[in-house]
């Protein structure tokens, strides 16, 4: 069974291990200049930003991609898989890589603790960039109609207690590999993506705390925990932000991340990859990185 050291990859980036608030977080860094700090998505870890590492470092950028509370290298609680808590370890971490504020690009959940952060941690944040994810409260609203609902429909499968971490891990995490084929272009992943997001499956607790984040965003809709935080996502973002969406996306439709600026009162551009699905930063890197450098050096990002 893999364990921590698989996530450990090498490439022109430095690995070390930060401690925010209580808890550790394993990053891979590259470059210097203004801190960008990558969010990845399910069913991946740190390694999903390579490509976009080494394009922000030779950009001028100081990029910084983390595995999130609960997979890869990092540490892996029993509780605080709400987004306000994954949110707060962000937050925290960017004070913690010495910074006041960051770049904040997140993909997928990395796209949702992004939008959080605005809202609860906004002085943390120069810029938003979302990628594959709407808006909290847009993506609320969304599921309840038939498209989103069904494309969401794994969401109910995560709910059930203990099975779905055997799935996961089940057949050297054959349901990893399936999710990233059947969520993206035709063609995509590489053989190498695949085997490092099945090895970073393996490794012991990932599998139940990268579920306990799509329990928490399920379950809380009911609960007055979940109430307040969809209160309080009422308040406007404040900082620009891109929002990105792969064309093909099967699992968030392109109309369900449309809208969502509305909740932005910066700055606001939207950016469709044709030809990508839920990964365009991994399925279409070139397109990706050309809108994400172009808009973070246009001093007017509201185009």
């Amino acid at each position: 069974m893999p364990d921590e050291s698989a996530v450990l990859l090498d490439g022109p980036w430095t690995h070390r291990t930060v401690s925010a608030a209580g808890t550790r977080f394993h990053i891979a860094e590259a470059g210097e200049g203004p801190l960008a700090l990558l969010l990845h998505g399910f069913p991946q870890f740190w390694w999903s930003w390579n490509g976009q590492l080494t394009a922000l470092a030779e950009a001028g950028y100081r990029a910084v991609a983390v595995d999130l509370r609960g997979y890869g290298a990092s540490d892996k609680p029993p509780r605080g898989y709400d987004l306000i808590t994954l949110a707060s370890d962000a937050a925290g971490l960017i004070r913690a890589l010495g910074e006041a504020e960051a770049v904040v690009v997140g993909h997928s959940t990395g796209g949702l603790l992004g939008w959080t952060m605005a809202v609860y941690f906004p002085k943390t944040v120069r810029r938003l960039a979302v990628v594959s994810m709407p808006h909290p409260r847009r993506l609320r609203s969304a599921v309840l109609g038939r498209g989103q609902g069904w494309a969401s429909r794994h969401l109910l499968g995560f709910q059930l207690p203990v099975v779905p971490e055997r799935r996961l891990v089940a057949d050297d995490a054959q349901q990893v590999a399936t999710m990233l084929r059947t969520w993206s272009r035709p063609g995509w992943p590489d053989s190498e993506t695949e085997r490092n997001c099945r090895d970073a499956f393996q490794i012991p607790g990932v599998a139940h705390s990268a579920l306990e984040y799509h329990r928490w965003l399920f379950r809380s809709q009911t609960r007055p925990d979940g109430r307040r935080y969809m209160r309080r996502m009422r308040r406007p973002v404040s900082v620009p932000t891109l929002q990105v969406h792969g064309s093909l996306d099967p699992v968030v439709l392109p109309e369900t991340a449309r809208g969502s600026g509305r909740y932005v009162e910066a700055p606001y551009r939207w950016r469709m990859i044709e030809g990508a699905g839920h990964f365009p930063h991994q399925e279409r890197p070139e397109l990706f990185d050309s809108a994400l450098t172009g808009w973070l050096a246009d001093p007017e990002p509201d185009r």
